[in-house]
């Protein structure tokens, strides 16, 4: 039971928590940390009031992301919870950077599912210049030719790369830091938490926008995802994809399955309090984790994937954009769904098939 704030009239306790946020306070970490550690009785109001500080910033409108899985596996890093790393044995499909007209093929299928940002994403712990100078060249012409936004995912930056990609067209860089700061030696080794940090600081003296979040569910504590929700607030990200492990045959944390779709919920509603006016995405593990409640998630997000992430499947857009009109919302910068989108089946978007296609 929330402690520290005193009830304002009938409201809850979370009502007045929110209502606090709505003023501009600043939860502490105490009582993000009994968000967290509320009993599912209280998830309904927690869900509510977690509704109150999403509709102040973004009303009912949903954004849609599209991945692009530019370059799969091929990676040295030790990321224990990646499909796609040196100490991974997932079937995965393994590939350099795509070509131009594949990459355009993607964000034309970005453009038809009606999202507003296409994500390019590499594997590795930084891009080369070829891969620096494959993203420089059809960045302007995915803008052009379908007006989307743009954001890149290419692993550690310097402050020049930073540039160069701000020059060529890109919105905003994704760089997760995942866990907390303690947490993170214990599922990655071959770079740190302040490596991370330092790219995100290189994005934004570039004037990107950030985009950063991180996974839950990979054996962390309670603490340790209110410390990351912190940490990314001390970044102002303003753009936050929270995760949930889906855990791949083949990696370090292949039997690292233990959230609940009330867990999810409650970690979803204490990131919008922490960062009220941050766009917050559910993102990989959406569908395995939330299920049933995936509706009650974008209650209090404003963002999800549509179509396939990395190397899993995602569900049909077709469900997505029934769940969106059934909860009453819209889609930023779409005036209505036009039926042959609506009603189309999920095709795979990586370029040689996901995980979980075959």
């Amino acid at each position: 039971m929330l402690t520290t704030t005193q009830p304002v009239g009938n409201l809850t306790p979370w009502r007045s928590l929110a209502m606090k946020v709505l003023d501009g306070a600043s939860i502490s970490k105490s009582e993000a940390l009994e968000i967290l550690n509320s009993p599912d009785d209280q998830l309904l109001e927690l869900v509510d009031a977690a509704y109150h500080i999403r509709r102040k910033a973004f009303g009912k409108t949903v954004q849609l992301y599209f991945l692009m899985n530019a370059k799969s596996g091929l990676c040295p890093e030790d990321c224990h919870y990646c499909s796609q790393s040196k100490i991974s044995d997932a079937p995965i499909p393994k590939y350099n950077i795509l070509s131009r007209d594949k990459l355009l093929e993607g964000a034309k299928l970005a453009a038809q599912r009606q999202s507003k940002t296409y994500c390019i994403v590499i594997s590795g712990r930084a891009p080369n210049e070829r891969e620096m100078q494959a993203v420089e060249k059809i960045v302007p012409e995915i803008k052009q030719m379908y007006g989307l936004n743009i954001c890149a995912c290419l692993g550690l930056l310097n402050e020049a790369q930073a540039k160069r990609l701000a020059a060529a067209g890109v919105d905003k860089v994704n760089h997760n830091l995942n866990t907390s700061e303690q947490y993170y030696k214990e599922i990655c080794t071959t770079h740190t938490f302040d490596d991370r940090v330092e790219t995100l600081k290189n994005v934004r003296k570039a004037g990107l926008e950030l985009c950063s979040g991180g996974i839950i569910g990979m054996g962390e504590s309670r603490q340790d995802i209110v410390d990351m929700a912190f940490s990314l607030k001390e970044l102002s990200v303003e753009s936050i994809p929270l995760n949930f492990l889906h855990a791949i045959d083949g990696t370090p944390m292949q039997q690292q399955e233990y959230l609940t779709p009330r867990d999810c919920l409650r970690a979803l509603a204490m990131f919008r309090f922490v960062n009220p006016k941050s766009e917050l995405r559910i993102a990989g593990g959406r569908e395995r984790h939330l299920r049933s409640l995936q509706p009650l998630g974008l209650m209090i997000a404003n963002s999800i994937f549509v179509g396939d992430y990395l190397t899993t499947q995602g569900q049909a857009p077709s469900d997505d954009y029934r769940m969106i009109q059934d909860l009453g919302f819209e889609i930023t910068g779409q005036v209505a769904l036009p039926d042959e989108t609506l009603h189309s089946e999920n095709t795979c978007t990586n370029p040689t098939g996901c995980g979980s296609c075959s």
